[in-house]
């Protein structure tokens, strides 16, 4: 069994202050979970402790962990949230009855499911480390489903695929992403299942020899180059991910190439590129296959070089290179960038979290490769002026008001935030993020709602295009501007995300009830940002 030792060991830099308050958390855990058992017969202490380790891996301060340790307290056990309050502080208790509260509803259909989204939203835009700490909850559950009652199974892994594999995506946190896919899709696409994972093993019976022969032989050449601050490691693409790549692929498994990928971890960004050079030296490189997500980063932040090469025994494989920054980013996303250690003084009856500046930099539309943790450093002073994005907390604050939102609404969040997406740039190189689909017209009023009333024209890439032309991954947009434009009622047709067509819909005049349009007391003080010329 995981000891309090064992996960405090795993915390980086852990003061004493650290380790008492996680052994604390520990033993009250474990005396409230005395005598309990799960459906595998194994301890319940088992799986609060594995939640505990798995926040101390991703990183996660001791209060966060203190929070996993303690999270099925006041659901499961005779202990009240004054027990907690009393024994650990305002903040601790804020995050085990938030992470309650998503626990408290479970997945049968669209009604169940839309519950579920609108706790996570409500809990999202107070706390990000509620939904980080049930992330981990949910991946021990997952890995322990086989013991489940087979009722049971089919409803939690669908509710993982459909709700926790694409906020662990959204949120850049691609190590749980993966486990959380590859567990859930045997019980909910099971014949599915085995044709991937029997077209997996047609096509590569011994892959990890074949993979661990073409390590060595680049694991050589680096270190005959003197380039030896790095580490390897490979890997074989998930059922799941690969699942939906063969459903594209009209299911030839020929046509898929980074079914097997090598990944190279080096010191600095320098030392990618020069790796690259190294890889393409050795290997030929696949024409129109080399993404460079470091100099254009994903979305959701991922950084990374890959490259598709032939090897000289014919295998085809991905090579992925990132700094150790990049790859600790790249496994746990925004966990990775809260550096943020609280103070030994509890603080005011409601705790406001500082974590809440982190979402912001997930979801705002502006430069994501500016420091998160940089910009946790300038808020930790001021954490009750800290404010989380428009567009989050007007989720919040509507699914708070509106225990039953409309399908139309279900339907728009589902699309802005689990949709597919692409970035785009404003002519001066900042980063906004919108979905597959979206126009011109989604990037003005994502940059400002003033932007967006007065659009007249735009340009992609330097060229004149239509107000409903769809953008493309990598497109520099830019907004041109006239105080007598306004919009009309054609662009509803073609706005793709939810954000635009309320402000348009709001600016026609067409809503008969109060909207959250201006409700941002930030928005009204700050002069519209342009995205090009006026």
């Amino acid at each position: 069994m995981i000891t309090a030792k064992q996960i405090i060991a795993t915390v980086s830099a852990a003061t004493p202050t650290d380790a008492e308050l996680i052994e604390r958390a520990f033993a009250f855990a474990e005396k409230a979970h005395e005598g309990h058992t799960r459906y595998s017969g194994e301890p319940y202490m088992n799986h609060v402790a594995a939640v505990g380790l798995k926040l101390a891996e991703m990183g996660m301060g001791p209060r966060t962990i203190a929070a996993g340790l303690l999270h099925d307290t006041v659901e499961d056990t005779p202990v009240t949230s004054e027990d907690i309050k009393r024994e650990f502080g305002d903040e601790i208790l804020f995050l085990v009855e938030g992470v309650t509260k998503l626990s408290s509803v479970r997945y049968y259909g669209s009604d169940r499911h839309n519950e579920s989204l609108r706790k996570l939203f409500v809990a999202t835009s107070q706390d990000i480390r509620v939904l980080i700490i049930k992330l981990a909850d949910r991946l021990h559950n997952m890995l322990t489903l086989e013991y489940v009652k087979p009722e049971k199974q089919l409803r939690i892994a669908r509710e993982t695929l459909e709700i926790y594999v694409p906020v662990a995506h959204r949120l850049g946190m691609g190590r749980i992403r993966k486990e959380l896919e590859d567990l859930a899709f045997p019980y909910v696409y099971p014949d599915e299942h085995k044709r991937v994972a029997a077209l997996l093993e047609q096509k590569f019976g011994s892959s990890n020899e074949v993979l661990e022969r073409e390590r060595k032989v680049l694991q050589k050449r680096l270190a005959d180059v003197k380039l030896l601050d790095f580490s390897t490691s490979f890997r074989v693409k998930g059922l799941y991910s690969l699942f939906h790549k063969l459903k594209r692929k009209e299911w030839d498994i020929n046509t898929v190439y980074d079914l097997l990928a090598m990944r190279v971890i080096v010191s600095s960004m320098e030392d990618c590129y020069r790796t690259l050079g190294i890889v393409h030296e050795l290997w030929r490189p696949l024409p129109g296959r080399v993404k460079d997500y470091i100099a254009f980063p994903k979305p959701n932040g991922y950084q990374s070089i890959h490259t598709t090469v032939t090897t000289h025994n014919g295998t085809i494989m991905e090579i992925q290179i990132r700094t150790r920054k990049m790859h600790h980013e790249a496994e746990f996303g925004v966990a990775s960038h809260i550096a943020y250690k609280a103070p030994a003084v509890e603080g005011a009856k409601a705790p406001v979290s500082p974590f809440s500046t982190l979402l912001p930099l997930l979801f705002r539309p502006f430069s994501w490769r500016q420091s998160a943790s940089a910009k946790i450093e300038e808020k930790r002073e001021t954490p009750h002026q800290q404010k989380i994005p428009l567009w989050i907390s007007e989720i919040g604050q509507i699914y708070q008001k509106d225990k039953a939102p409309t399908a139309q609404f279900i339907e728009d969040i589902r699309n802005d935030f689990f949709s597919n997406r692409i970035f785009v740039f404003t002519p001066t190189g900042d980063v906004v993020d919108l979905p597959v689909g979206a126009t011109p017209i989604d990037f003005a009023y994502a940059i400002h709602s003033e932007v967006g009333n007065h659009t007249f024209g735009s340009k992609v890439n330097k060229k004149l295009v239509q107000l409903d032309s769809e953008l493309k991954n990598g497109d520099i947009v830019e907004i041109e501007t006239r105080k007598s434009a306004a919009p009309t009622k054609r662009w509803l047709d073609f706005a793709k995300t939810s954000l635009a067509r309320r402000r348009i819909r709001n600016a026609l005049g067409l809503d008969n009830g109060p909207t959250h349009e201006n409700k941002n007391p930030e928005e009204k003080r700050r002069p519209p940002r342009r995205a090009g010329k006026n």
